[in-house]
């Protein structure tokens, strides 16, 4: 039953499509694919052209009604990785009035309209932290107050077979005329580091750091960061950050072929930020972030070189998805069972 059954799945905010892709190899038909960003959805048509792909506005979806997008019907999962904006509080009543005006109102909205059996959210670690618990504490209600049981926690995408130590907060909605548990994904033994996905990558564009950053990066050795650097240089690079407090060990970063990737962003020469290649005096390209994000050599992306890598920083990495969507899928599964 399992190999051939598959769910269906409606996606916001699905960008280039890594937790799109990642659905699917675990048992997800998608019946519609919502974002903004237009060469994101550029990037889902030409790899999918299949897919239902819609550029839209998430307000706009919210005021017209998902089912003017997509025909009505019983939707299994409903999934998406939401950006976090502030909230006001101003009634401080926790209830869906005090997001007003965020797209998180939008997608509860939706979530109320469709009222899907499942719900897949994903978001940044900081978030259950973000205004001293506050935001996370009104999510957690309005989502309990549309009919939802919840359960949450941040995954590390390194212990699920990606090459990246990248935290992502999960959250798992179960509708609840359903009397059943979400069981997260087991951690893998296998932890691959960059030797390990960067073989063989096919040639693409990517970004060169200015000539000042990268005569200052060619003196840090692999593994390294601008604590190796000669004190004075250290002291020029990093200006008053050199006087801040913390790690700061992600400024003036060379990778190594032995760990793997830290968080991608979504620009990969940017101060502060720097995952420079293990051998060259270069960030990685195009194809080496999306090799580090698990999308396959054949995926392809639309837009400028800025694009591709917005684009694919941006998104959940495929087999982190994969392991996630495996037990949601096993959970539709039991709860077909159970109504039978």
């Amino acid at each position: 039953m399992k190999e051939t059954k598959r769910f269906n799945v409606i996606e916001l905010f699905s960008g280039a499509g890594g937790l799109a892709l990642g659905l699917h190899q675990a048992g997800f038909d998608p019946l519609i694919l919502i974002d903004f960003y237009e060469d994101a959805n550029r990037t889902l048509k030409i790899n999918h052209p299949h897919w239902n792909v819609k550029t839209a506005d998430i307000h706009d979806v919210a005021t017209q009604g998902i089912f003017k997008y997509v025909d009505e019907q019983e939707v299994d999962l409903l999934s998406g990785g939401f950006p976090c904006q502030p909230f006001s509080y101003a009634g401080k009543q926790l209830g869906l009035d005090d997001t007003r005006g965020t797209v998180f109102h939008a997608l509860a909205k939706i979530i109320s309209d469709v009222k899907p059996k499942l719900l897949l959210l994903e978001n940044v670690r900081g978030l259950t932290t973000h205004d001293a618990g506050r935001t996370f504490k009104l999510i957690k209600s309005i989502i309990r107050n549309i009919g939802y049981t919840i359960d949450y926690k941040t995954l590390n995408a390194w212990n699920y077979g990606v090459a990246q130590k990248r935290e992502r907060l999960i959250i798992i909605g179960i509708r609840q005329d359903y009397t059943a548990e979400f069981t997260w994904p087991s951690e893998e033994n296998y932890k691959p580091v960059l030797r390990d996905v960067l073989k063989n990558v096919p040639p693409s564009e990517g970004q060169a750091y200015p000539e000042k950053k990268r005569r200052v990066l060619e003196l840090v050795p692999p593994g390294g960061s601008w604590a190796d650097l000669p004190d004075d240089i250290a002291r020029d690079y990093l200006g008053k950050s050199y006087y801040s407090g913390g790690g700061k060990r992600g400024m003036a970063r060379r990778l190594s072929w032995d760990e793997p990737s830290l968080t991608l962003t979504c620009s990969p020469a940017q101060k502060q930020t720097e995952r420079c290649h293990p051998d060259e005096t270069r960030p990685f390209t195009v194809r080496e972030y999306a090799r580090i994000q698990g999308f396959p050599d054949t995926y392809q992306f639309h837009g400028s070189t800025s694009s591709q890598y917005k684009q694919i920083g941006n998104a959940v990495p495929v087999n982190l998805a994969f392991h996630i969507g495996k037990q949601l899928f096993d959970l539709l599964i039991e709860l077909e069972e159970a109504s039978q």
